[in-house]
């Protein structure tokens, strides 16, 4: 069994904020494979399925983020879980907007939710790290992650949900080259198609025979003995 977390805040007014994209991912992959519907457990919401032959339970943490660690805890120790066992989904200011990576270990980067899990399980753990891209001052990384999306990242957004969600198998199966893959399928602009080839400019036409009024004398001759 794997527990895939998304990391995010509870309630309305924090739903589309970037630092909620785990949130969005994990609500994608139940709608995409027809998890149960979500119910209130281990101080989340969970919702239960399968991906590829792997059972799986997903798991929205309500505690908010600085917190999530003790919903994470009560869950793993409730299927008898190791840390080895556990996804989590966050938003990375370290990365492009709509760039994934996924890793196991590593350090927090200030990122509350992960130090919390990090502070009750250790780092030994998988992250999906979803970039968010930098508001380019650290005095505005606050207000930036805590505010919505805006209207024109619903593109890529909707495109990284998408692959996400279709990757989550592979993820499950310890597959992360197959879900990057999934993933990018999605994201990549597409090839750009083959211009055609020049088609050769036909030949001239052979040049006419030159009118007889314009044929010199001797040609006139050799023509009369043809």
């Amino acid at each position: 069994m794997k527990l895939l977390v998304g990391l995010g805040n509870p309630g309305a007014a924090y739903a589309r904020h970037r630092h909620n994209v785990g949130f969005m991912a994990v609500d994608a992959i139940a709608e995409a494979h027809g998890f149960a519907p979500w119910r209130a457990k281990f101080q989340g919401q969970v919702a239960e399925g399968r991906l590829g032959a792997e059972r799986v339970l997903l798991l929205k943490p309500q505690t908010y983020m600085n917190l999530s660690g003790d919903s994470v805890r009560a869950a793993l120790g409730f299927f008898k879980l190791e840390p080895a066992d556990l996804v989590v989904f966050h938003d990375e200011l370290d990365l492009a907007p709509g760039r994934v990576r996924v890793k196991t270990g590593g350090g927090t980067a200030g990122h509350n939710g992960l130090r919390s899990l990090d502070a009750r399980l250790g780092p030994a753990f998988t992250r999906v790290r979803i970039g968010i891209g930098h508001p380019g001052d650290k005095r505005l990384v606050s207000p930036y992650v805590l505010g919505d999306f805006a209207k024109a990242d619903a593109d890529w957004l909707d495109d990284l949900l998408r692959g996400i969600a279709e990757g989550a198998p592979a993820l499950a199966a310890g597959d992360a080259p197959g879900f990057l893959d999934a993933v990018a399928r999605r994201t990549a602009p597409p090839a750009p198609k083959p211009k055609p080839a020049a088609r050769p400019e036909p030949p001239d036409p052979p040049a006419a025979a030159a009118p007889a009024e314009e044929r010199s004398p001797l040609q006139r001759l050799v023509d009369r003995f043809r």
